[in-house]
């Protein structure tokens, strides 16, 4: 006896939708969201009980919290629906969806897999986005009063009181105030990426793509913590297009009638550009290693492959784009055949 859950979650109710096999609905319920109210809910519901909810704040919670007690937990992302909408409605639709195998895409969860580690990376992307809001802040409030040029001098603390002189002096206590903002972020920062590199420093897994070029520990774990295994990509270009390096194209008015009245299909323009559904870490992760490459690394073989290609007339920044999915594809064979990176082969392949 299978039974198909809809869970639509909010902050302080949760609505239930329960659906039989041949699509009859059973019931619906509506309880408060709270781990021992939702476990009891599912324990009430008899047979096999595969359970689906959206993707959200609360989802990686809800998966480990439901996950013992019912056979199948679902996490997938919502998609726009046109219409009048309500909690209830969108509980049986969920429900309905997963009975008939049509949610699209499934996000995926790992309980208790590298936690600390995933832990450590969120505590850092967190802070680091912290820092850089507040340093595009003071450049603008520099740049309000025609001041510019400082470049990371005026984020310095020896040199910050040379600049904040300039500033009119209704303006200056703004500034000092988020200097002073700035290296308590700059400390906080500080250990939130030496608790990355302890944690780092703990999986093998982080250590090895460590050694692939421009990666380094810090890189490295953060691959490792949003891509958990690499066996969820049976193929390179599943991962492109995960890390948003995919090339997606499209055309128009394929077919046209020949001069003998026959529908022949035209040589038409692509429209190129990269997948917009993809992980932003890891695109962030993989095109910076690439623009390192590219820029601070001259001796490396994927430093000259870059030239090569440049030279023979690609636009620099597609060329990056080649080095970036090069390199995406490199870390992942690294992981599943576990060997660390070899240089050798960057020679032979980059030729």
């Amino acid at each position: 006896m299978e039974r198909y859950i809809g869970l639509d979650v909010h902050m302080q109710s949760t609505t239930i939708a329960v659906v039989g096999t041949s699509g009859k609905r059973i019931k619906t319920t509506v309880v408060d969201t709270s781990g021992p109210v939702l476990v009891q809910a599912m324990k009430a519901i008899a047979g096999a009980k595969h359970v689906c909810l959206e993707e959200g704040t609360q989802s990686e919670w809800l998966f480990e919290l439901l996950s013992p007690h019912v056979e199948e937990v679902v996490v997938f992302m919502a998609e726009k629906s046109p219409g009048t909408k309500s909690d209830e409605a969108d509980a049986w639709a969920m429900a309905e969806r997963f009975r008939l195998g049509a949610l699209k895409t499934r996000v995926f969860k790992a309980t208790g897999q590298f936690t600390a580690l995933r832990s450590a990376v969120m505590g850092y992307g967190l802070i680091l986005s912290d820092v850089v809001r507040l340093k595009n802040r003071l450049r603008a409030l520099y740049r309000s009063r025609g001041l510019h040029g400082g470049g990371q001098e005026i984020f310095r603390l020896k040199a910050r009181a040379e600049w904040e002189a300039r500033l009119p002096s209704a303006l200056a206590p703004v500034v000092k105030q988020l200097g002073r903002q700035l290296d308590t972020l700059e400390e906080l920062r500080a250990e939130a990426e030496q608790r990355l590199l302890d944690e780092g420093a703990r999986h093998s897994e982080v250590r090895r793509l460590a050694t692939a070029p421009a990666i380094g520990p810090i890189r490295a774990a953060q691959i490792v913590a949003t891509i958990v295994t690499p066996h969820r990509f049976r193929t390179k270009r599943q991962l492109w297009s995960y890390c948003g390096l995919g090339i997606v194209t499209s055309s128009s008015a394929d077919y046209v009638r020949g001069p003998d009245g026959k529908l022949v299909k035209m040589r038409t323009a692509l429209t190129r550009g990269l997948n917009h559904n993809r992980n932003p870490l890891l695109k962030l992760v993989f095109k910076g290693a690439a623009h390192q490459i590219c820029t601070l690394m001259p001796a490396h073989p994927l430093h000259q492959h870059f030239q090569r290609i440049v030279a023979a007339g690609t636009k620099p920044n597609l060329a990056k784009l080649t080095i970036a999915r090069r390199l995406s594809a490199t870390v992942l064979a690294m992981w599943k055949h576990k060997e660390d990176y070899d240089a050798a082969r960057s020679v032979t392949t980059a030729r």
